[in-house]
C-alpha cells in the first residue's frame, strides 16, 4: 500500500484518556448498518502504525475480531453485556488495563460507538487506579476529552469503580 492511505485513518471518535497509553474510540469500521469493511481495514492499519500493543473490544459479540489477526494487531475480547452485573467485567478489565499501562503499552478500548458506558468504563478506571481524587473529577475529565456529557449509564459505572479500587480487588 502506498500513498497517504498507507498509514491508515484514525477510528471515529478516537481520544486519548491517558496520553500515549489508554485511548477509546468507536468500533473500527463503524457500527451497525454503517459498518464498512474497507474503513475497518484502514482504521486497523492506523492502529497498528500508531504502535498500539492491543485493542480491547467490549462488544458482547466477537464480530470482526479476525480482522485484527489479519493485520497483525493483538486484541482482547472482554464483553460488557448491557443487562448483566458490570462489576464482574470491570473486576477483570481494570487489573488488566493497569498491567498493560504499567508495561507502557498503548491500549485502545472500544465498543460499538462512543457511548455513556464506554466513557463510564474509562472514567471509572481513572478512579479505580487512584489517578484522580473523585468520581466527579474523573467524569469531568472524560467529558472534556470527548466533548460530550456522560449520562446515567456511564455515571453508574464510575460509582461502581469507587467500590472496587485496586486495594479492594
Amino acid at each position: 500500500m502506498k500513498g497517504k492511505w498507507a498509514s491508515g485513518i484514525a477510528p471515529r471518535n478516537f481520544a486519548w484518556i491517558i496520553k500515549d497509553r489508554l485511548a477509546i474510540s468507536e468500533r473500527p469500521g463503524g457500527y451497525s448498518r454503517a459498518h464498512r469493511p474497507v474503513r475497518r481495514q484502514e482504521e486497523i492499519i492506523w492502529i497498528r502504525e500508531q504502535g498500539f500493543a492491543r485493542v480491547v473490544s467490549l462488544l458482547t459479540s466477537p464480530h470482526n475480531l479476525h480482522a485484527y489477526d489479519e493485520l497483525g494487531v493483538s486484541w482482547e475480547h472482554i464483553p460488557l453485556p448491557l443487562h448483566e452485573d458490570p462489576r464482574i467485567v470491570l473486576a477483570e478489565l481494570y487489573p488488566k488495563l493497569a498491567g498493560w499501562i504499567a508495561k507502557e503499552e498503548k491500549v485502545l478500548l472500544h465498543q460499538e460507538e462512543l457511548s455513556d458506558r464506554l466513557q463510564g468504563v474509562v472514567a471509572g478506571y481513572l478512579v479505580w487506579a487512584n489517578m484522580v481524587p473523585s468520581s466527579a473529577h474523573a467524569i469531568s475529565i472524560v467529558e472534556q476529552i470527548n466533548q460530550r456529557q456522560m449520562g446515567p449509564p456511564g455515571r453508574e459505572l464510575v460509582a461502581l469503580a469507587l467500590t472496587m479500587g485496586p486495594e479492594k480487588a
